[in-house]
């Protein structure tokens, strides 16, 4: 045998191990079976991804769902008491303080009323206005002056929180600097809200009792963006940026109806001092002429008619330019 004869089968035989080893050896080594199975794992990874999120996603809905019911549910399980509207008014007053001191108040206005008319029943009447009527009056002026306030002041207190926050402080920390810096009433609702986790009262009970203390949507709004926060997670920064955001867009269009609606306030005040200016100033020119309508049967039934058809167009034209936001 020659020598070209063995370089031939030589290489033959190389060439038929090199395909031999391309083409068997990925299936008897199990190289093809892995990489199929790596295929199959590679395709299948996307839709398990995508399955995972829309599980996460829709079982952290369902806990938000069932922490706003929770919410809503507490708030809605209890009227506000005369003490809750006394703390809502900053008053530190008790249910007995606050009756003594209408008894006194309405005895004071009736003995004045019947020294100065000698009338029982017009100071009957004005001992049971001062001390039902006024008080409660009073009370309510305070509680819508200090939510005002309040309200005002809630967005830069969230301000405060979001820096705080992406500073790296804890939350608490964070409601005890408004607490010792924002301005009356927010100081002392966040001190309380302070101390009761000093006491061991929950972040998510303190703000409920805040938001009972005021309430409003937008102290509502707080106390649930914290309460789900705590309990689903998330960026409670960006969430509480959002909401102060929200907040003021709330108040600048607030402030854009009220500048809308003056013109119809104006013309209503107009419209219903018209009868008792017109009726003043026939008084003062001809009082024999006007005095019929409350000396004579048919005159005091025009009076009354009338001012119950006025009493109609006053609460329509107030119903008119009253807007909830």
């Amino acid at each position: 045998m020659d020598l070209s004869t063995i370089a031939f089968v030589v290489l033959a035989s190389v060439a038929a191990g090199g395909l031999a080893y391309v083409f068997l050896y990925p299936s008897l080594s199990g190289e093809r079976r892995a990489e199929k199975r790596q295929a199959a794992v590679a395709a299948r990874a996307p839709s398990q991804r995508i399955e995972r999120a829309v599980r996460d996603a829709s079982g952290r809905r369902d806990q938000v769902a069932q922490t706003l019911k929770e919410i809503e549910e507490r708030r809605n399980s209890s009227k506000a008491s005369l003490e809750d509207r006394l703390s809502q008014a900053g008053l530190g007053w008790t249910r007995s303080r606050f009756f003594i001191f209408s008894a006194l108040f309405g005895l004071a206005a009736g003995l004045v009323v019947f020294v100065t008319t000698t009338n029982a029943i017009v100071a009957a009447l004005v001992l049971f206005t001062g001390a039902l009527g006024v008080p409660s009056w009073f009370v309510n002026y305070l509680i819508r002056r200090r939510i005002e306030r309040f309200i005002t002041e809630l967005p830069n207190a969230m301000d405060v929180i979001v820096r705080g926050i992406r500073a790296g402080l804890p939350l608490g920390d964070c409601f005890r600097e408004i607490a010792s810096s924002a301005q009356e009433p927010l100081r002392t609702e966040f001190r309380m809200v302070s101390e009761s986790q000093a006491m061991g009262v929950t972040l998510s009970e303190a703000l409920e009792k805040l938001a009972k203390r005021v309430p409003v949507p937008e102290a509502s709004f707080l106390a649930t963006v914290i309460t789900i926060q705590t309990k689903s997670g998330g960026n409670l920064s960006e969430a509480l940026s959002n909401l102060s955001r929200v907040l003021r867009e709330r108040k600048k269009m607030k402030g854009k109806i009220q500048a809308m609606s003056m013109e119809a306030k104006a013309s209503a005040a107009i419209i219903a001092s018209l009868p008792f200016i017109v009726a003043f100033m026939t008084y003062v020119s001809s009082p024999n002429y006007i005095e019929l309508l409350w000396l004579t049967f048919t005159g005091k039934l025009v009076l009354a008619a009338s001012a119950v058809w006025m009493m109609i167009g006053v609460l329509v034209m107030k119903k008119m330019i009253n807007f909830d936001i």
